[in-house]
């Protein structure tokens, strides 16, 4: 068996966690700053006494425009206060889909990266020990690299648990506000009809 090949592979798994978690964070940073602007325009729009919002603020494809269709959609067939709250409850949970996705993906890079890390540093390790028992204690220069190689495997795993992990606490406070936003836009188009 080859455990080389192995720690290498942890290695590779590593860096492309990494780039995975950039990824996602460039995706979800550009998607929430897209969100909350245009949370906050239709906020504006649907103030008390503020005039009616333009059709393109509705009809765009961002998830508070989709919430608000989806509430004024539903405003019509709403006939009590059991169907308002089924509906608010259908347009919030929509919503809160769109802004947890892909955040699993960061959340799993946080958990497995100190593992791949920590098992690189043991086939690192075993692979020294290996070559040890082979040639004796005659290069204690190659046995030191081979542990320095093998540590490096943990403190890659942390470094990038740490990365992702900054990440997905920064992006669950930006949920949580956005969330907020969206159950504000919620209640104003709830005003506009109150069921008996």
């Amino acid at each position: 068996m080859n455990l080389t090949l192995f720690h290498d592979i942890t290695f590779y798994a590593l860096y492309a966690g990494l780039a995975l978690t950039a990824f996602v964070a460039v995706e979800r940073i550009i998607f929430f700053i897209m969100t909350s602007k245009r949370a906050i325009e239709l906020e504006d729009a649907l103030a008390p006494g503020a005039p009616p919002p333009a059709a393109g603020l509705m009809s765009a494809n961002n998830v508070p425009a989709k919430v608000s269709k989806l509430m004024l959609d539903r405003m019509p067939k709403i006939k009590n206060r059991h169907d308002l709250e089924d509906a608010s409850e259908e347009a919030f949970i929509e919503a809160r889909l769109e802004l947890n996705k892909n955040l699993w993906l960061l959340d799993t890079v946080v958990t497995a990266s100190p593992l791949l890390g920590l098992l690189g540093t043991i086939l690192g390790i075993i692979d020294t020990f290996k070559a040890l028992a082979q040639s004796g204690i005659s290069d204690p220069a190659g046995v030191s690299a081979g542990i320095g190689t093998a540590l490096f495997a943990t403190a890659l795993g942390i470094s990038v648990a740490l990365i992702g992990l900054l990440f997905f606490n920064f992006f669950q406070n930006r949920v949580e506000h956005l969330s907020d936003r969206i159950k504000v836009l919620i209640l104003r188009i709830s005003e506009s009809r109150q069921p008996a």
